[in-house]
C-alpha cells in the first residue's frame, strides 16, 4: 500500500488530466487558529473523490474555501485549468458547481418541483412573466420529471410537498436538484447521515449515476463503508490539510483510519504533525 500517494502509473495517467477542481496550499487563519494549513486538493473528471477525516480536521473548512462559503487567506483554486476565486457560493453555482448540504436547504411545505428551481424559478413567457412574474409551473414541473427520470428516482406526483417525502426521497430530491445545474462538479455532505440502510443505498446509486453521467463528485462523509462502496479516490484529511491520497482498492479500511487518527504515520502526516507542533506553539 501506498499512504502519501498513488502509485507511479497513477499519478502519471493524474498528472496528464487536467482536474476538474484543484486547490494547492490553501490556508484559512482565524485569529491564531489555523483552520486549514496549505491544503491540496485534485478532483478528476469522472470520479468520485471521497474526502475524509476525523473530527476537526478541518474538512469543513477546505469544502468551505471551495465552493465560496469562506475566502482562503492564501492559496490557489483552479477550474478545469483556469485560476479562480469564488467570493461566494453563488459565484461557485454560476461556474458549474454545486452543493448538496446535509441539511438538504429545502422549503418543506413547498412542493417537489418548486424546490427543484427554488432560485432559477422559471416565468411565463410575455407580460404575465415580466410584469406579473407569474411562474410557469407546468414548465417547471416538466423538467424537474425529466431530471428525476434521468436519475430513475420514482416519486408519486412532483406536486407533492417535500415533507411528505421519506428521507431517501428528499437527499434524492436534492441530488436530482444538484445534478440539474451542475456542470463543473457536486459537494455532498454527508448524503447518506441519519438514512437507514435501503435509503442509503438508493443515495449511493444516486451518485454512482451523476458520476457516469459525466459529473464529478466529491464526497464528504464519517460513513467508511460507504466511502468503500461507491469512492475511486480518497482523500485522507488531518490538522488542516491533505496527509494521503489513495484509490480505493489500494487500501484498507482500518489503514485509512488508522491515517486519519495518526496510529499510521506518512510523510505528509508526520509534516502535518510538525506544522501543528508550531501552530501550537504560536498559540501559546
Amino acid at each position: 500500500m501506498t499512504t502519501n500517494s498513488l502509485s507511479v502509473a497513477e499519478a502519471r495517467h493524474a498528472a496528464e488530466v487536467t482536474p476538474r477542481l484543484e486547490a494547492r496550499g490553501l490556508v484559512k487563519r482565524y485569529g491564531h487558529v489555523q483552520a486549514i494549513g496549505g491544503a491540496d486538493l485534485e478532483l478528476l473528471p469522472g470520479e468520485v473523490l471521497a474526502v475524509v477525516g476525523d473530527n476537526g480536521a478541518g474538512k469543513s473548512s477546505l469544502i468551505k474555501a471551495l465552493i465560496g462559503a469562506v475566502q482562503p487567506d492564501d492559496g490557489e483554486l483552479f477550474l478545469d485549468g483556469e485560476p479562480v476565486r469564488f467570493r461566494t457560493p453563488a459565484e461557485a453555482r454560476a461556474r458549474g458547481i454545486e452543493t448538496v448540504y446535509q441539511d438538504l436547504a429545502m422549503a418543506p411545505s413547498l412542493d417537489i418541483a418548486t424546490n427543484m428551481f427554488m432560485g432559477r424559478e422559471i416565468r411565463k413567457s410575455g407580460i404575465l412573466g415580466s410584469a406579473l412574474r407569474m411562474l410557469d409551473k407546468k414548465e417547471m414541473r416538466r423538467q424537474a420529471a425529466a431530471n428525476m427520470a434521468e436519475l430513475k428516482i420514482g416519486l408519486r406526483s412532483l406536486s407533492q410537498p417535500v415533507e411528505s417525502l421519506s428521507g431517501g426521497q428528499r437527499q434524492g430530491v436534492a441530488v436530482a436538484r444538484a445534478a440539474a445545474w451542475a456542470t463543473r462538479a457536486i459537494f455532498m455532505d454527508e448524503p447518506t447521515a441519519a438514512l437507514g440502510v435501503k435509503e442509503s443505498a438508493q443515495v449511493l446509486e444516486l451518485i454512482a449515476k451523476v458520476r457516469d453521467n459525466g459529473v464529478p463528485v466529491v464526497l464528504i462523509s464519517h460513513n467508511m463503508p460507504h466511502v468503500f462502496e461507491i469512492a475511486d479516490r480518497i482523500h485522507i484529511h488531518r490538522l488542516g490539510r491533505r496527509v494521503a491520497l489513495v484509490r480505493r482498492q489500494d487500501i484498507t479500511m482500518p489503514e485509512v483510519v488508522g491515517i486519519m487518527t495518526g496510529a499510521i504515520a506518512t510523510a505528509s502526516s508526520a509534516e502535518a504533525e510538525a506544522q501543528a507542533d508550531v501552530q501550537a506553539g504560536l498559540n501559546v
